[in-house]
């Protein structure tokens, strides 16, 4: 069941991941997530879980560390977590999304969903329609995309560390 904001005015920050294949990438989402301050992971569809010992150890205990809970889609969590008042923002590239760096001041408010889809096709369009923001890190080489571990390790850093993008906001460990 997810959790409240985190006291003392800070964003509390969480993460959806919907069905990411690689187990290595969601062992790296972990250990990511734990280093950001991400305070909870939604798994959801057949994104592994961390019983998985190959997720364990490409995790290195961070699973032990962040909280998670198991979701049978991410369409069915997508609603939740706006019902329960999160805004939910997609990182994912396209028609309407913005540069992760215009949107790092916008971060203060209710909690905080960073929403991470399938490697090969990206974010549910279900999904993608309870987003409020579409979010793509822009790319200056020939490919138009990151892996999805590292792609949501820089976003994960952008949004909870400030200095990394020049956002101004004071970094909490209460993110989580």
């Amino acid at each position: 069941m997810p959790t409240a904001p985190a006291a003392g005015g800070s964003t509390r920050i969480e993460a959806m991941l919907d069905n990411i294949r690689s187990i290595y990438n969601v062992g790296s989402m972990f250990r990511s997530s734990d280093g950001a301050g991400i305070g909870r992971l939604y798994l959801c569809g057949m994104t592994p879980t961390p019983e998985n010992p190959r997720l364990a150890k490409t995790a290195l205990g961070a699973q032990d560390a962040v909280e998670w809970s198991r979701w049978r889609n991410g369409l069915e969590a997508a609603i939740f977590l706006r019902k329960s008042g999160r805004r939910l923002w997609a990182l994912e590239g396209g028609p309407g999304s913005v540069p992760l760096s215009d949107t790092v001041s916008d971060v203060p408010g209710p909690p905080l969903v960073l929403v991470v889809g399938n490697e090969v096709s990206g974010v549910d369009p279900a999904v993608l329609e309870l987003c409020e923001r579409i979010i793509h890190i822009p790319m200056a080489g020939s490919k138009s995309c990151l892996n999805a571990a590292v792609a949501f390790g820089i976003a994960a850093y952008a949004l909870c560390v400030p200095g990394l993008t020049g956002q101004t906001r004071s970094f909490s460990p209460s993110c989580r």
